[in-house]
């Protein structure tokens, strides 16, 4: 583990792409990723959820691949090929054995580059893309954050879904989809990492006979730092059993120095089974099944939520709850023990999500798009060891600020209100 991280090589291409890598030679995989550093919150609200739908759009066929070529040409040798948007990045990615590293990436760089966006296509994957938007309305859990979230970031276009409305998707047409993808699957916005059995020469080599030609653009979008809002907002939906809970409260953007107490926090808070969350509220009062805590970090901002799937009957008493826990993480300081846990709980995490080349080919990029290099083992570890008891009760102090709180709550509510006088701490 020492020198591992000693071994990351970046170049950049003289179009502006840059490439990353990190050799492990005692496995036999090799994972790839092509990331493009805009994602939904640099979407305008009539195009709300394109990036997701050319996400999608490029797996239905290139100029040299059908869908069906491109889901047997990795299936063949027996890897993996998926993608994911988010708020603020695409990633198209692979897993391979090394030896069908060529291929693979020959695959992956086809969707980047030369999908066909056909016609017909288009129109079945609104179809599809409408369904799963429907699929997300329905699932409780998902529905309450999503609510929570659109509330939370007000008119910001973080705030909107990820996947888009029915109406905005329905309306992207070959055009619209062209135009973007011309603007933003530029080099420049693009970044390309690697890790696993492979030499950095060779992943620059492939990169440089797809993608050297392509021409970096210019960046004009406007991505104003969002403003959160303290609401309360209450949805019924009849037909559940359960009442859905999301509470929540502005946080620290992802760069910022105080990280990794927020990641303290956070794991006592709600992280785990042995939380406070978890072992007061389903443990001793037996009111939730399934209550945590979890930290959203953007570039510029940030949000902490809890949440709880309870009955209407105990709904009350699980929103006190929750805020005694966040009472206490202010006017109580750690013990010892407690933070020691946390410590080893998330090194543990840390440490063997490492083992993996998928979460040290992710690690390049996340590191190298919010900080411009890349962070030792050590050096984690280092920071997350110098927090103490002190800065994790200062960070409660003033996050759990009651004029702060907001609140989303979906369920056969049946009467049940939430005012701002019971978020009081």
């Amino acid at each position: 583990m020492a020198n591992a991280t000693h071994n990351v090589q970046k170049e950049i291409l003289p179009n502006g792409l840059v490439v990353l890598t990190e050799p492990m030679e005692h496995v036999h995989s090799v994972s790839v990723g092509i990331w493009l550093g805009s994602g939904s919150r640099r979407e305008p609200a009539e195009l709300n959820g394109i990036s997701h739908f050319i996400e999608h759009m490029v797996f239905k066929g290139t100029r040299r691949r059908t869908a069906e070529d491109i889901a047997r040409e990795v299936d063949r040798v027996g890897g993996m090929l998926n993608a994911f948007t988010d708020k603020e990045m695409v990633c198209f990615h692979t897993r391979v054995l090394d030896e069908h590293l060529p291929k693979a990436f020959d695959v992956l760089a086809d969707l980047v580059l030369e999908p066909k966006f056909a016609e017909d296509d288009i129109a079945r994957e609104q179809s599809v893309v409408i369904e799963e938007i429907g699929m997300a309305q329905d699932n409780p859990e998902d529905l309450v954050h999503e609510l929570f979230t659109q509330n939370f970031w007000a008119q910001h276009a973080l705030g909107k879904p990820i996947l888009g409305t029915p109406e905005t998707v329905s309306s992207f047409t070959r055009d619209t989809l062209q135009e973007w993808f011309r603007r933003w699957y530029a080099p420049n916005h693009l970044v390309i990492t690697a890790a696993g059995h492979l030499s950095h020469a060779q992943l620059v080599d492939l990169v440089s006979e797809r993608f050297s030609k392509l021409a970096p653009v210019p960046d004009g979008a406007t991505d104003p730092k969002p403003e959160s809002a303290p609401h309360i907002t209450l949805r019924t939906k009849s037909e559940l059993e359960q009442v859905h809970i999301c509470l929540g409260v502005p946080a620290l953007p992802l760069t910022d120095r105080r990280r990794f107490a927020v990641s303290v926090l956070n794991n006592i808070l709600g992280g785990g089974m042995s939380s406070r969350l978890f072992q007061n509220i389903r443990e001793r009062q037996g009111l939730a099944y399934s209550i945590f805590s979890d930290v959203s970090p953007y570039r510029d901002t940030g949000v902490l939520s809890v949440y709880a799937g309870t009955s209407l009957e105990t709904a009350g008493q699980v929103v006190r709850s929750v805020l005694d826990e966040f009472r206490r993480m202010k006017d109580e300081p750690l013990d010892e023990e407690e933070l020691r846990r946390a410590k080893d709980h998330l090194k543990g995490s840390m440490l063997l999500s490492m083992e993996g080349s998928g979460s040290r080919m992710s690690s390049l990029a996340r590191y190298h798009m919010y900080f411009g290099r890349h962070f030792a083992p050590q050096e984690l570890i280092a920071m997350l060891e110098s927090v103490t008891a002190g800065e994790v009760q200062q960070i409660a102090r003033d996050f759990f600020d009651p004029g702060r709180i907001a609140a989303s709550v979906v369920g056969n509510l049946n009467g049940f209100k939430l005012t701002r006088d019971q978020l009081s701490l």
